[in-house]
């Protein structure tokens, strides 16, 4: 009988074979758990949700001197579509500058890009020791993937902020919201690994065993879950899990995910540990750059259909 809640484990020896069985456990059994012992220092999480909540209290106007756009995916955004479904939420996003894509900064915090960068770069030396374990669980060595991930990458952080909603909704089973709105509506994460920060709101529900349950935010905990590309890798023994966020009436929420995702050149497909006479590949070579060009056209411009690994299944 599985658990109703995902599992919290300690990683703060994450090398330890206890950890590592854990780990494989809840990537098996839900794609998504807590993790306590990560790490990162309580005055980095403070200091950037200080500077969250100083940058969305701004004025739209303002916040919208840094809108993204089509050629820099840095900076505010407040029309993002999942599944061409338009989410209730305001996100800003950064990830390292390339060239002329350089992060674009809220001009008013001079203390923001150092709170985002220490917090990035807790995140990403975090990611890299829990894909190791999972590398490990796979049946490859500890740094068979981090090539994919060193000594470029493309992972970067979101600022979330749900503003109350005066339409919320909460879809049965896999519906997408209507006739009212979701704070994001249903995906699978399309890179490696995520690491959530959440706040005391709930808002965050995923799909298990046929309903969805709501992942309720505990103190100095992250939650964790895998994507798209562990998935590929495990060749379907770890599925990306269905998640969602709830909107709210009432009372505003922020969040902030850390996606952990590899260089636009990485190719990934099923391990060679993963694949045997009783379980052949599943999907064919992918690459990532390609992957994520696509997902990002839908989730910005509702241009095509939405990309999914479903289209790299044999």
């Amino acid at each position: 009988m599985r658990i109703s809640q995902p599992p919290v484990i300690d990683v703060s020896e994450p090398a330890r074979p206890e950890t590592r069985q854990a780990i494989d456990v809840a990537c098996r059994d839900w794609g998504l758990f807590y993790i306590v012992g990560h790490g990162i220092a309580r005055s980095v999480i403070a200091s950037l949700q200080e500077q969250m909540h100083s940058f969305f209290v701004q004025p739209l106007a303002t916040k919208r001197e840094i809108i993204r756009t089509a050629e820099n995916p840095w900076g505010f955004y407040d029309r993002e579509l999942t599944k061409h479904t338009p989410d209730w939420k305001q996100v800003y996003d950064f990830g390292p500058g390339d060239g002329p894509i350089q992060p674009q900064w809220p001009t008013a915090l001079p203390e923001f890009p150092t709170a985002i960068q220490a917090y990035y770069n807790a995140c990403d030396t975090l990611s890299l020791e829990l894909l190791r374990v999972i590398s490990v669980n796979l049946g490859s060595s500890e740094r068979a993937l981090d090539a994919g991930f060193r000594p470029s990458h493309t992972s970067f952080l979101r600022l979330n902020y749900y503003p109350k909603c005066p339409a919320p909704v909460r879809p049965a089973h896999l519906a997408m919201a209507e006739n009212g709105y979701l704070g994001i509506n249903h995906h699978t994460d399309a890179g490696a690994l995520t690491l959530l920060l959440q706040d005391e709101q709930p808002g965050l529900e995923v799909f298990h065993d046929g309903t969805w349950t709501l992942v309720e935010p505990l103190p100095d905990t992250l939650v964790v879950n895998i994507g798209d590309i562990v998935q590929v890798w495990s060749n379907d023994r770890y599925k990306a899990p269905l998640h969602r966020v709830l909107a709210n009436a009432d009372k505003e929420r922020f969040s902030v995910p850390f996606f952990f995702n590899p260089g636009y050149s990485t190719s990934y497909a099923p391990l060679p540990s993963a694949v045997d006479a009783q379980s052949p590949a599943r999907y064919r070579s992918i690459n990532w750059g390609e992957f994520r060009a696509h997902r990002a056209a839908g989730d910005y411009a509702d241009a095509g259909e939405y990309h999914q690994i479903s289209h790299y299944s044999r």
